[in-house]
């Protein structure tokens, strides 16, 4: 329960550490997983001290026991070794301090181990931390790359050499950390988010060399599996040998084999490039050449062409059809013209050979009346009536006589 004070009325030091005990002595006893980091076996004392340390996060708790509870396990059981133990919380009041009394210890064995690392893996994988589609490719020439591993290790010396031998000129930005035992994983993920963090690092490789499941259980935690997967910087992990499988390696954006191939995967190799551009010049000026070549021969076939060594050859040929056809049209035309002449002629004859003249001048006359009609017959006009006749050379008047 809530306990009211006040500025006038507070609560002494030995009050309040005396609730926080009575507080915690109504706790029964629970089962506690975490890993041994220290162990004090003092000859004849009857009681052990370990401190007890939870490797994802920066806690540790006390545990005492009796030493015939501890020799039970004392054979498997020793500093690193992860353990659960069966105890009850208690509060010692005069330092204020929260300590375990065991009652059983059992060390979590390897299978246990991996089997809890596989229920892991299944719920992380559901959880699509593992899918190819998040998977960030690496950068052909990285600038700047990061690297987490043990200081003075192997795995740095692999990774740092390997790289320079490959391209010199490679820069590496380097956080140093434990990479075993209680506190690696803070400090992995410290460094993990700190290289993420520098814009100038373009890859992260988190390397270590090969050990036993115990060594390597860091880099299958939790809480580094999901850092790794926040980063916005690729990944790549390279921890162990080849048969070994932390998580680590499924949810990094690249998996390298050993250290060494993690710096083959991330840094091109100088001789290599230089070989690769120099296939790439001699296929480019092949190409040129051949291009080159080509046009060549097209623009020797285009010359070769009768139309270009002789381009007034078709303008001489042309003109003399144009010649040949304006000859042939001028002698149709002057057929035409000489055939309508003929028909004209001819219909000129038979038109004035049926012409009234024609007929005045073999001694015709052709007799109008005052407003111009022919007379055509005799009872048209009547005695006395002026006529005028027609003849070929002119016309006179003529009178009706009775």
């Amino acid at each position: 329960m809530a306990v009211n004070t006040t500025p006038e009325s507070p609560l002494p030091v030995g009050e309040v550490s005396r609730l926080i005990g009575g507080w915690i002595d109504r706790l029964g006893a629970v089962w506690v997983e975490g890993q041994i980091t220290q162990l004090s076996r003092r000859p004849g004392a009857g009681v052990v001290f370990l401190t007890l340390r939870d490797p994802s996060y920066d806690i540790s708790v006390s545990v005492t026991c009796y030493r015939q509870v501890f020799d039970a396990v004392a054979d498997v059981v020793g500093e690193g070794a992860r353990v659960v133990v069966h105890a009850k919380p208690e509060w010692y009041a005069p330092r204020g301090q929260l300590s375990l009394r065991a009652a059983e210890i059992k060390p979590v064995g390897v299978g246990e181990l991996l089997a809890r690392l596989e229920q892991l893996k299944k719920s992380l994988a559901r959880e699509g931390l593992f899918a190819p589609e998040r998977k960030k490719p690496l950068p052909f020439l990285p600038h700047l790359v990061g690297l987490v591993c043990g200081r003075a290790s192997a795995a740095e010396r692999d990774v740092l050499e390997n790289a320079r031998h490959r391209w010199p000129a490679v820069r590496f930005e380097v956080r140093n950390v434990a990479v075993q035992g209680v506190h690696a994983v803070p400090q992995v993920v410290q460094a993990v988010k700190e290289l993420d963090g520098i814009d100038e690092v373009d890859v992260i490789i988190v390397a270590r060399g090969g050990g036993s499941v115990e060594d390597l259980l860091p880099f299958s935690d939790e809480q580094l599996v999901r850092a790794v997967a926040a980063c916005r910087t690729p990944v790549v992990s390279a921890i162990g040998h080849e048969p070994d499988t932390p998580l680590l390696d499924y949810v990094a954006d690249v998996r390298a084999s050993t250290p060494t191939d993690a710096a083959k995967k991330v840094v091109p190799d100088v001789g290599e490039e230089y070989e690769r551009v120099r296939l790439l010049r001699d296929r480019a000026r092949r190409c040129v050449r051949a291009l080159v070549e080509r046009e060549e021969r097209g623009l020797a076939h285009a010359l070769a062409r009768p139309s270009v060594q002789d381009p007034h050859r078709m303008i001489d040929e042309r003109a003399e059809q144009v010649a040949s056809l304006l000859d042939r049209g001028r002698r149709t035309l002057r057929h035409h013209l000489d055939r309508a002449d003929s028909e004209l002629t001819h219909t000129h004859a038979r038109v004035v050979a049926l012409s009234p003249a024609a007929t005045l001048k073999r001694g015709y006359a052709v007799l109008q009346r005052a407003d111009g009609h022919a007379v055509r017959d005799p009872g048209e006009v009547a005695a006395g009536e002026a006529l005028r006749a027609r003849v070929s050379e002119g016309e006179f008047s003529v009178r009706v006589d009775a």
